[in-house]
């Protein structure tokens, strides 16, 4: 059975990866918004997230949509994410990194040698 990973890309404006994630073994869905993540992972297990953490000043409880993603896949022990980071947003990003357990954070600009790492599964 392969892995699965699920890439969010909302924003997007980098590579599309999908081609490395699958060169690693991975079972690929991409989706573009938080509503279309939570739906995928309440109906499939997933190995890896990767997602964007995109500041958002009209949220008046939380920074981002991330965080909902986030919520909905704590409970999964088994599941890593990778973070897409804007190093302008590093100090937001800590209040939920505080909160969720994350794999690993990439700052852009990142190489594919780095990602390759973070999405590697042994």
């Amino acid at each position: 059975m392969k892995k699965q990973l699920l890439a969010v890309v909302e924003q997007g404006g980098y590579p599309d990866f999908t081609s490395l994630y699958e060169s690693l073994g991975y079972a690929v869905e991409t989706v573009n918004t938080p509503r279309k993540a939570n739906s995928f992972l309440k109906k499939n297990p997933v190995n890896m997230l990767v997602c964007e953490f995109n500041f958002q000043t009209d949220f008046r409880d939380r920074t981002s949509s991330l965080e909902s993603i986030l919520a909905s896949v704590q409970h999964q022990s088994d599941i890593r994410v990778v973070v897409f980071l804007d190093e302008g947003n590093a100090e937001r990003f800590k209040r939920v990194s505080s909160r969720f357990p994350i794999h690993q954070t990439l700052t852009f600009p990142f190489d594919e040698q780095q990602l390759r790492q973070a999405v590697s599964i042994d």
